[in-house]
């Protein structure tokens, strides 16, 4: 496939990083607000910020209903994923919560070979088993596995879909503005509807936590989501899972450097497993049928 003008692979793979990093910046914060809000009141009120913003733009389509049937099904997957992921850091820890859900790079394939009957490359195997490795290095793996846990087990296979069926959406040319606007508004709905049933509080505990939720809508939300779609216009979904596999190295770099948290030499070869493994990634689409003519086609 060639390659959208103005739009080089180098700004693609950059802008996976920054989601990358964006996302592995919001463990920790995520756990500590849950003290002072609901997680499926966070999820509602993050997502419907991220639509509202996205709200004037959107009106101003001439087909304003355009990517709702897609948009919809994306927001059951990222629904499903946010929803249990919060809930999950409830009980279990930011490590185990990034150990696990970053375990989605092994059900990429799967969701792969189900929408298009494309059987993994033994490179790509070998590079999730070292990404996986890495993250069990990094997080010092899923100890004491608990009801936390197995809810984030939902999200990374949510996670993994989400990823595969986006994927899907955008090589068939899909409106990103839409096609984000619609699951957005979608995920905050759902969210608020399951809050109702449940009985859920609705309350955020002072304008401190209003302004991390903001802050979570705008930057791990919005822009993040926004970046992901364009990236996977050109981008494989598993080189896409690989580069964002790299949430936890991001979090942990976080931890070291802002956090003023103790460097611990393992974790870091966990780190260097994880960028391994994406080199390797890397390196599977080289060996492909394709190779030679992208190659020379730069």
């Amino acid at each position: 496939m060639e390659k959208p003008p103005g739009r080089p692979k180098l700004w693609t793979d950059l802008g996976l990083f920054y989601c990358a990093a964006i996302w592995g910046s919001t463990f920790i914060v995520v756990k500590d607000a849950l003290a002072g809000v609901h997680p499926v009141a966070m999820v509602a009120i993050r997502f419907g910020i991220a639509a509202l913003i996205l709200l004037p733009w959107a009106v101003r389509r001439p087909k304003f209903t355009d990517q709702l049937k897609e948009g919809a099904i994306l927001s059951v997957f990222l629904t499903a994923l946010y929803v249990t992921q919060t809930y999950g850091l409830l009980f279990t820890t930011a490590a185990n919560s990034g150990f696990i859900t970053g375990l989605f790079i092994i059900f990429i394939p799967v969701f792969m070979f189900l929408l298009r009957r494309q059987r993994p490359k033994w490179l790509e195997g070998i590079s999730a088993c070292l990404a996986v490795y890495g993250l069990w290095l990094l997080t010092g793996g899923a100890g004491g596995f608990n009801k936390g846990d197995a809810l984030t087990l939902i999200a990374a296979v949510t996670y993994a879909a989400h990823v595969a069926f986006t994927d899907k959406y955008m090589k068939a040319n899909a409106d990103m503005l839409l096609l984000a606007f619609h699951q957005f508004w979608c995920v905050s709905l759902t969210s608020f509807l399951l809050a109702a049933v449940m009985g859920y509080p609705l309350a955020v505990a002072g304008p401190k936590l209003w302004g991390i939720i903001t802050f979570l809508a705008v930057f791990p939300t919005l822009t993040a989501y926004f970046i992901q779609m364009v990236a996977q216009k050109e981008s494989e979904p598993f080189k896409v899972g690989l580069i964002f596999t790299l949430e936890p190295v991001f979090a942990a770099l976080f931890a070291w450097t802002l956090g003023g948290e103790e460097f611990i030499l393992i974790k870091a070869a966990g780190g260097f497993l994880i960028v391994s493994g994406m080199m390797l990634g890397e390196l599977a689409v080289f060996k492909s049928k394709d190779a030679p003519k992208a190659i020379f086609e730069g």
